[in-house]
């Protein structure tokens, strides 16, 4: 072979190195950025459980400050005047600490959007799902605007714990693609209507939860597995489930009652025996695809600590810990059923590395 021959080969491996240098930069912040959606997602929760949402009442800043230290009198002052009140130095920084976390991911989010962008033909991907997964986390950033200027209002900070959780799901379908897995068999790929309709029967249920804590109503139920020692308790689901109103209030902005937060707590009780029905069946079958093993597994890991730690809010009266790791295992769920959609709609063979194919 002439040397003007072994020209372009070295040239096409070159190119070769280089797109997949770029493929490790990108999947380097995309799984760094991954990694920071669940943690801020168990930190909200956390914010929410320290009742820390309004520890800064006004947005972006902390009575106009960019952090606590510059707001330390209007908060002492709000402390003299509600001793017990929503407003503290921790629950501020606990709040600004969120925030700042929140702007940290949407820069991160909009690197991915570009690298998606510029690297298109190394990766092999249209930048269009990078590009949804910005525009969601500015529709999140609007919204935890919105929870603390509508001052907790339930329908609001539901909806923002909502958007986290899809947030994820975005992020989690933009990681799940750049992993190698074992092919999945024909059969397993049939499955795939039954894992859709299992996604959306679990963001009803999130959502439920999601309404049970923005509304309190965690340790509206003492006993279990009757509530307040009936199958058929006491209940006022219209006012529970009324959309709009203020957080603790009813429609006609009188208290919440006791038969309202025992019908929230109730339905989402026993939705929750639907969701570990359906998954627990449908993540079993999978499981036996060794494409689908992992995330199958993590799936039936989940719905059993979702089970002790759903439990175990009950009975200890909610514990924060207990509480903020069983929003963090309604993250998960999240987590391994796109994991498993992702799979389930991608037939061809996944791609091999350049390092394998120079050898």
């Amino acid at each position: 072979m002439s040397q003007a021959d072994r020209l372009p080969s070295f040239a096409q491996t070159a190119n070769d190195v280089s797109s997949d240098a770029k493929r490790r930069r990108y999947r380097k912040i995309l799984f760094l950025t991954w990694f920071l959606t669940l943690d801020l997602i168990m930190f909200g929760a956390f914010v929410r459980l320290t009742d820390s949402g309004l520890g800064c009442p006004d947005w972006p800043g902390c009575y106009g400050s960019v952090t606590p230290l510059g707001a330390l009198q209007s908060i002492r002052e709000a402390v003299q005047v509600m001793p017990e009140g929503p407003v503290t130095l921790p629950k501020a920084w606990i709040e600004m600490v969120h925030r700042y976390v929140g702007g940290l991911l949407g820069l991160l989010i909009v690197s991915i959007c570009w690298m998606a962008w510029r690297y298109r033909s190394a990766l092999g991907h249209s930048p269009v799902l990078a590009l949804v997964t910005l525009v969601a986390v500015c529709v999140q950033g609007a919204f935890g605007a919105w929870t603390v200027t509508h001052q907790l209002m339930p329908a609001v900070v539901t909806a923002h714990l909502l958007g986290g959780l899809s947030l994820l799901g975005l992020m989690t379908w933009l990681a799940a693609r750049e992993r190698s897995h074992p092919a999945v068999s024909q059969a397993s790929q049939g499955k795939f209507k039954w894992a859709l309709l299992g996604l959306g029967i679990l963001f009803v249920q999130v959502a439920l939860g999601g309404w049970v804590s923005t509304n309190y109503a965690a340790l509206a139920c003492m006993d279990f597995p009757q509530c307040h020692g009936s199958w058929w308790p006491d209940m006022d689901a219209a006012s529970g489930f009324a959309l709009v109103r203020g957080l603790g209030e009813m429609p006609s902005g009188e208290m919440i009652s006791q038969p309202a937060l025992t019908a929230i707590h109730w339905v989402h009780r026993n939705a929750a025996w639907v969701v570990f029905a359906y998954w627990g069946t449908l993540a079993w079958r999978l499981r036996a695809d060794a494409g689908l093993r992992g995330p199958a597994t993590l799936v039936l890991c989940l719905l059993v600590a979702q089970l002790l730690t759903g439990l175990t809010t009950i009975f200890f009266q909610w514990p924060l810990l207990i509480a903020v790791l069983h929003n963090g295992g309604a993250a998960g769920l999240v987590l391994g059923v796109v994991t498993l959609l992702t799979r389930l709609a991608k037939p061809e063979p996944q791609r091999l590395s350049v390092q394998s194919t120079l050898h």
